[in-house]
């Protein structure tokens, strides 16, 4: 039987993959798939970085399944766990998730995408957020974009639903990188593995002072660390990995991370 989905574990590396032909919409189903998929991975000591990405080489995804729309799924219906695609919403997801954009990246395609902490594009990749041109809002990336590329950019996407190719879109910042169809998932299992191989605990600190850190001003966010009251700071300022950190350095070797 076809699923919406191919999970792969790689070592300590997930590769999510949205197969859902023709397009990679997503529908409440698939959507609840994903949040238990992500809440799993959160969850996974032996789990340090996802790989989100799109079956095919037309389409990453073009956000909400429009058609299962029209057949009774409820667009304020049960997204589940994280809300839309998994990623949105999800509480504490401390790790480094990747985006590998394989084509077509639209609506709440680019939302997911913008869950993301990087994002790698195919070169034939797009971007755009037409829901302005069927009267509805990008709501999730109403929020996001203005604080990720330039405002007047920004406004732009979400006033006109115009179109960005990859080049126009790592010229703003949108994406990290853009590479060949053909070698991007082995670029992104490329830096995946970086990842996995650095130190999970510090991972966990930066992405949660860089979450409640957003909408602080900096001596608020400063005191909040040296108060003591960002928990992965703590349990990093407390671990073996911060002793092991410091050991490696004095003897000039490459630390060995356990997480603990």
């Amino acid at each position: 039987m076809d699923t919406p989905l191919h999970v792969e574990k790689r070592g300590a590396v997930l590769e999510v993959t949205l197969n859902r032909p023709k397009a990679n919409a997503i529908d409440l189903a698939t959507s609840r798939i994903m949040g238990d998929i992500f809440t799993d991975f959160r969850d996974d000591p032996n789990l340090r970085v996802a790989i989100i990405t799109g079956a095919g080489d037309k389409f990453f995804c073009p956000g909400w399944d429009l058609k299962a729309a029209a057949d009774g799924d409820a667009v304020d219906g049960d997204y589940g766990k994280g809300g839309f695609g998994g990623l949105q919403e999800l509480r504490g997801l401390n790790k480094p998730v990747i985006a590998a954009v394989n084509g077509i990246c639209c609506g709440g395609g680019l939302e997911l995408a913008l869950s993301a902490d990087m994002i790698l594009a195919a070169d034939h990749a797009s971007f755009a957020l037409p829901e302005i041109r069927s009267g509805t809002v990008a709501d999730a990336a109403s929020v996001k974009l203005p604080k990720r590329i330039p405002y007047h950019i920004a406004m732009e996407m979400l006033l006109t639903g115009r179109w960005l190719d990859a080049a126009e879109a790592a010229r703003w910042g949108l994406i990290n990188a853009i590479h060949p169809a053909t070698d991007l998932m082995a670029e992104a299992r490329k830096l995946a593995t970086l990842l996995a191989s650095g130190p999970p605990l510090v991972y966990a600190a930066i992405k949660e002072i860089v979450r409640e850190a957003e909408d602080m001003k900096f001596q608020d966010a400063m005191n909040r660390i040296t108060k003591s009251q960002f928990a992965t700071v703590e349990r990093l300022y407390r671990s073996e990995d911060q002793l092991e950190g410091a050991r490696a350095f004095a003897e000039k070797r490459d630390p060995v991370w356990t997480g603990k």
